[in-house]
This record gives C-alpha cells, structure tokens and sequence, in this order.
C-alpha cells in the first residue's frame, strides 16, 4: 500500500488524535499527518505537557471536526474511539479509504492528583507511541545482496 496521507480521528481531537498526529510527524516527517474528532473539543493542558516532556509542541493545537476533510485526501484513516471508528467507517464508505481502529482509553476520565492524571497521559502517549512506531517503522531501502 502506498502510503501518503493519514488521518486520525477521536471523539473530541483535544488527547488522542492530536498526541499520535505528533508522535508520527516525529517519526515519519514525509507523511501529510492530521487529525479530527467528531465534535472539536477544548484543548488540553495536560495533552499538552506529557507532549512537551518529548520535546514536542502542541500548544497551539486547535481541535479540527471529522466534516472538515475529505476521506479522498488520505491513504489511511485510524479511529481512536469506538464512536469515531463507528463515523470513520461510513465517512470514507465511498472512497475506498481503508479505516483500522486503534482502541485506546479515554485518560481525560482518570481521576486523582495532578501527577496521578499526569501518568495516565503519559502511559497513553508511550502506547501510542509504540503502536506507531510498529506500524510505521521506515521501509529500509531495498540492497541487494548479489545472490
């Protein structure tokens, strides 16, 4: 699969979407990256720090709605709810544009202190984080070996 363009999409694009949107900038520069949510919601202070603990800003991330693309405009759309999977799906039913779920948990319902909610949104981006860099490891270039 030729691989360009993706999308990833959460319920709100204020924790999820926008840390993988930056976790795979990071990884794979070349590839358009964005990211949406069903309902634009408030940006998140807490996103925002377990970010910058990676050296990477996303201070002025403004949550973006799913209506505001086109499925045509991405080789891979990657729901991050089971609501958001649920819009993906029927979004991009005519354009062919493959959707594959990523469950991750919900941290902005994590309760306790600070740090406490701090390490759940760590926790989340280091599974992200994982995740991506299996999925997106950069294709090594092709050498051969004369046999």
């Amino acid at each position: 699969m030729h691989l360009d363009a993706v999308l990833f999409v959460c319920t709100l694009n204020a924790v999820r979407s926008p840390m993988a949107k930056g976790l795979l900038r990071r990884l794979r520069p070349e590839l358009t990256v964005k990211s949406a949510g069903l309902e634009p919601g408030e940006p998140d202070h807490l996103m925002v720090a377990v970010m910058a603990e990676l050296g990477l800003d996303l201070s002025k991330h403004s949550p973006h709605r799913l209506d505001g693309f086109k499925p045509g405009q991405f080789g891979l759309v990657i729901s991050l709810s089971p609501e958001a999977h649920h819009h993906a799906l029927e979004w991009t039913r005519h354009a062919r544009t493959p959707v594959e779920y990523w469950a991750f948990p919900d941290v902005t319902v994590e309760e306790g202190s600070r740090e406490q909610r701090l390490d759940a949104y760590r926790a989340l981006r280091d599974d992200i984080d994982k995740r991506l860099k299996s999925h997106f490891q950069p294709s090594r270039p092709f050498v051969s070996t004369g046999l």
